[in-house]
């Protein structure tokens, strides 16, 4: 977990299928890549004031698939590649538990959020979510977020979007053009 600074909004991001391609229980750094759109539009979002966020299950690690070292390089290149975008975390949140586990962190429930709102100082009504999956939707939803469902062929095995209930989700995305045009609305009525 990594942090800097304490801000007032973020946004909370999931990572495999959202910001980077999902190819399944990711454990070799080499495999990282961004999805297209991520880096110009995390920057954008970083210069209009929000706190950046990963908020992500690994459960891999629990599963006994790979190691939590192996984790953390994963977490490590993610970071690198926004960075050559120009995109710094403000932190990185992962729950390694299974999901068999009572693991309070583990989305669907809202705990990794919450730890981030704590230790960051952030204000999750003003914050927002973007995620690939139902799980996503409502972590974000029960920690008073904004939810945003970005969803397309290309980020590999998250749930299709029909398959996520309408409560949930505020903002259906096909792009993170698309999702970036959404918050600068939402943050920035006119």
């Amino acid at each position: 977990m990594r942090r800097r600074g304490a801000h007032g909004r973020a946004v909370f991001l999931d990572r495999d299928g959202t910001i980077i391609e999902d190819t399944g229980y990711i454990n070799d750094p080499a495999s990282v890549r961004l999805l297209e759109g991520v880096g110009a539009a995390l920057s954008e979002l970083e210069q209009l004031g929000y706190a950046l966020v990963i908020v992500s299950n690994q459960s891999g690690v629990g599963r006994g698939m790979f190691s939590e070292s192996e984790a953390e390089a994963v977490d490590r290149r993610t970071q690198a590649l926004l960075a050559g975008e120009g995109v710094r975390l403000a932190g990185a949140y992962y729950c390694y538990d299974p999901p068999w586990s009572a693991s309070r962190f583990r989305k669907p429930g809202p705990g990794l959020l919450m730890k981030a709102r704590d230790e960051l100082g952030l204000d999750l009504e003003a914050s927002f979510l973007i995620g690939d999956k139902e799980s996503d939707m409502i972590a974000g939803r029960s920690a008073g977020c904004k939810t945003i469902l970005i969803a397309g062929e290309e980020r590999g095995r998250g749930s299709p979007p029909q398959q996520v209930p309408e409560e949930i989700v505020d903002f259906r995305a096909t792009s993170w053009a698309e999702a970036l045009d959404y918050i600068r609305r939402q943050g920035n009525p006119e």
